[in-house]
């Protein structure tokens, strides 16, 4: 049985949450107050942090790290596609999620100066959804799991327009038919 130490507001737990919902994998979720860490998270994780999985004996940290292990020890269904230059070009997407998550959490911290930097972060995914229909190429994938957790809360919490990136927005429409992202949204909407 696969074990998440998990928290609601957690974007990089929201991750880990999508991908097992996309692989059908059940798992017991232990929810970690992050504002009163148990002592005992630092022995799963040194640096205190969720998400963290395990599997029997196994325990790895690092959301990308996780849903990586999991595409790889569930292959079914594939999170990546098959096309190599796709998989690079989404891989490529997720090492530069600090694009998108810098000025996200620098907002979502009141600076307001931020804001023109997630804009411009938002544009340059906009504009890669001009070319494909997901960030992970022509199918659902880890690089659209990447970031739809901080997309969905910068729209629904901080009230981040997406309709200025019309790309971006109907990227969102369609991930919302997903179970997975529906799932998510009422994860939002209540934490």
């Amino acid at each position: 049985m696969i074990t998440l130490y998990d928290a609601d507001r957690c974007p990089y737990c929201a991750r880990v949450r999508i991908t097992l919902a996309e692989k059908g994998i059940e798992y017991e979720p232990v929810m970690i107050d992050l504002d009163d860490r148990p002592g005992w998270i630092y022995e799963k994780n040194p640096l205190g942090r969720v998400p963290v999985l395990e599997e029997d004996t196994f325990v790895l940290a690092e959301s990308a790290v996780i849903d990586e292990y999991l595409d790889e020890r569930y292959p079914d269904p594939p999170l990546w596609p098959a096309d190599p230059a796709d998989r690079a070009l989404g891989r490529m997407l997720v090492f530069r999620f600090d694009e998108v998550s810098k000025p996200y959490y620098a907002l979502r911290r009141g600076d307001e100066g931020a804001r023109g930097r997630l804009d411009a972060a938002l544009d340059t995914l906009a504009r890669a959804l001009q070319e494909r229909p997901f960030l992970s190429g022509q199918e659902f994938g880890l690089a659209d799991i990447a970031y739809v957790p901080w997309i969905l809360r910068a729209r629904d919490r901080m009230a981040v327009d997406l309709g200025r990136f019309p790309a971006l927005s109907e990227w969102v429409g369609r991930l919302e038919q997903r179970p997975s992202i529906t799932a998510e949204l009422d994860v939002v909407a209540s934490s």
